[in-house]
This record gives structure tokens, sequence and C-alpha cells, in this order.
């Protein structure tokens, strides 16, 4: 299968899903709020049904993918994303809104697994790597689309999503088209023992990754509705933001390269670190363009960051079963953004969104001890697409994954 031919649909398909149906909802949420007259409570409440969503069909997704190959769960995903970002589109209340943020949310975890396993069906050895890492940049084209949108579409927040549902019904219709119906039956997936007992660093990976996802929450659902309440903001300025996120997190794919010079600890710990900083420079001067554009480019380069050192650490902890250690650590990522979405909404309305961010940078800042210790047990490729290993007996596996 030529390069372009999945790859370019991957790369649209990621950004309509992660980029529009799931992460322009911070984004919009002022508006949502004004409207639909929410408290932050309620907020924090809808915003964390992205990741329960995500949590559920991440699991569902990695089952089927295994059973039945990856085309299905593609193109169910790109449906489950335009129902949900149509159901916001003409949302007459909280209660459908909900619906559609399920939807919305549940097309993340849909998508997540199969076009690891496409890119290992249908592309060759040699160029796995390099589509592993343009489709992953998928998720910071759709969240700077997502801010070029909410300023240049309209500032009608139903019809913007009425919008988005509409690109991406005509990038399902595009997946349906290119993703292959046949598939090579050459390649077996294999379905590994799913425990977690006993496994060497397994508990310090899920404790990790949990404090991060509780600390990233805040970022995502409430960092534009907080600069705009706290400074003197045009639109463009708003929008701005959002666009600096997706634009930095493109540089987050470089991750690889600091793995393999700093070791899996250090670049952890740089990332930790980084996540925790966003949240707390963003409430020291949230009313200050620069320093709340700063917070955004760290942020939005620290997270897709961080998420390649999670899926290198899972896959060193889990080195008999590569599906759980993609798996694993971003499952309880989701669990810990549910835990930090529903608290953050009460956090504001008891405190202010200033004591929010500062209390959501400090468990940044605690998950830097939750570094893993370095073992050499993999040679890391090309941003952690190519990972190859040798087990006991001498018996050689070959796993090509990707994050997004």
């Amino acid at each position: 299968m030529r390069f372009l031919q999945l790859v370019l649909p991957g790369v649209s398909m990621i950004a309509v899903t992660y980029g529009l149906a799931r992460f322009s909802f911070g984004l919009l949420l002022p508006e949502v709020n004004a409207s639909l007259e929410m408290s932050e409570f309620v907020s924090g409440m809808i915003s964390s049904l992205f990741y329960f969503a995500y949590c559920f069909t991440i699991i569902l997704s990695t089952v089927m993918t295994t059973k039945d190959g990856p085309r299905r769960m593609i193109l169910l995903a790109g449906l489950s994303a335009f129902i949900g970002l149509f159901l916001m589109g003409v949302t007459p209340n909280v209660w459908i809104l909900a619906l559609g943020v399920l939807f919305a949310g549940g097309s993340t975890g849909l998508v997540s697994p199969p076009y690891g396993a496409a890119i290992s069906l249908w592309m060759r050895g040699d160029q796995q790597g390099k589509a592993n890492t343009w489709i992953n940049s998928g998720t910071s084209f759709g969240i700077a689309l997502s801010g070029l949108g909410a300023y240049f579409l309209t500032s009608d927040w139903r019809f913007t999503y009425l919008i988005y549902a509409f690109l991406t019904l005509l990038i399902l219709i595009w997946n349906y088209r290119a993703i292959p119906k046949g598939e090579n039956r050459s390649i077996r997936f294999e379905k590994g023992n799913l425990s977690i007992r006993g496994v060497k660093g397994a508990t310090t990976l899920v404790l990790a990754s949990l404090m991060l996802g509780i600390s990233t929450a805040a970022f995502w659902t409430f960092s534009r509705t907080f600069i705009q309440v706290a400074g003197d903001y045009s639109d463009w300025q708003l929008a701005g933001f959002w666009i600096v996120i997706g634009i930095f997190g493109v540089l987050g794919g470089f991750s690889g390269s600091l793995v393999e010079k700093g070791g899996l600890s250090f670049s952890y710990k740089i990332g930790a670190v980084c996540i925790a900083s966003s949240s707390l420079i963003l409430a020291i001067s949230p009313e200050e363009m620069v320093m709340a554009y700063l917070a955004a480019a760290i942020f939005g380069c620290s997270y897709i960051f961080i998420t390649g050192v999670l899926l290198v650490w899972g896959i060193r902890v889990f080195i008999r079963n590569a599906s759980l250690g993609i798996g694993v650590p971003f499952l309880v990522l989701a669990l810990g953004q549910v835990i930090g979405s529903i608290l953050a909404g009460g956090v504001i309305e008891a405190t202010s969104y200033t004591t929010l961010f500062i209390v959501y940078g400090f468990i940044g800042m605690t998950a830097t001890f939750l570094a893993p210790k370095e073992e050499n047990h993999f040679t890391i490729r090309r941003g952690f697409s190519n990972v190859t290993h040798r087990l006991k007996k001498g018996i050689k596996y070959k796993c090509e994954s990707s994050f997004y």
C-alpha cells in the first residue's frame, strides 16, 4: 500500500476525532456554559465524560481489532465522532450535550488501536515508523484547526460543531474508500496475558499515569475559560491560545531523540516538570498574553511528549505483551483525566481558577518522583514507532506501535 494512501486519511481521522471531537470542547466551553447556563461543576462533570467514554472504547477497540482487524474500528470511530459532533451542534439542553460528548469522546478510544494495526498490516517495514509519526501528529493538527475554526467559522458554537460534523463525515467517507477491505493473512494478532499482577514496575507506571492524567485535566478543560475571565483578551487572542497548544504539540514528536540520548527516566522527569510548569505559569499570570501563550506552548509540547514517554515505558514494563504496554498507561491516563475533570469543577466553585491550576500543577510536580528506573531492554528507533527486543529462549519479536 502506498505511503500517502494510508497516512493522509489517517492524519485527518486522528485530527477530527482528537482535535475536533474531543479537545475542542475546552475552547468552546465558555460559550457553551453561557448558552446552556451550566455551572462549573456541571462543566467538569460533562468534560469527564470525554475521558470516561475513552476508557471504555479503547478496551473495546483493542479487543475487536485483535479479533476482526482495523478497518471496522476505524470506520466506527469516524461514525462515532460524526454522531457526537452532530448532537453537540443541535443540542437543546445539557442532556443531549452529554450524549454527544460520550459519542465524541468514545471516537478517540475507538480510533487509537486500529491505526497501529493498520500500519503493521499494510505498510512496508521501513515506512512504518514514519507512518506512525505522521498519523500521531494529527492530534496537534486537529487542536490547531479547532482554534482556527473557533475564530474564523462563527461565534455560534452550535454551528461550529455542525461544520466540524460535516468535515468529519467527509473524512469518514475518505477512510471508507482508502482502508483496504481485505486483511493481510500473513499477520496474526495474538491475545496475550491481560494481567498486570506481579509485573515489575507496573504499579509505578500506573500511579504515574494516573497522576499525570489528573494534572492535565484542568488545562484541557478550563485553561481557555481561565484566561478569558482573568484578562482582557480579544476573540483572536483566545483562539490563538488554543492554536499555540496544537502547533507546539508537533514538537512533542521529537521526544524519541531525547529518550535515546538522555534515557527514559530523564525524559520522563523533563516531561512531568514541563506539564506541571505549564499549569503553574498560567496560574501566576493568566492576564498576561505572553505568559499565557508560553504556558500553552509548554503544555502542548509536553503533553504529546509525555504520552510518548509513557508508551516506551509501558512497553518496557510489559516486555512480554506490548499491547498491554500501550493500553495500560493510556487507559489509566484517561481515568486520571476523568477524576481530574470531575474534581476541577468543584475546586473552582469552592475556591478559584488560580487555586485549581496551582493545585494541579503541584500534582504534576509530585508525579516526577514516580520516574521509571533505567533498564537497557530495548533499542528505540524513530519516534517510538519501532521497538525491537529479545525475549528469553532466543525468540525475537518486533512490535510496530503508535501513540495518539
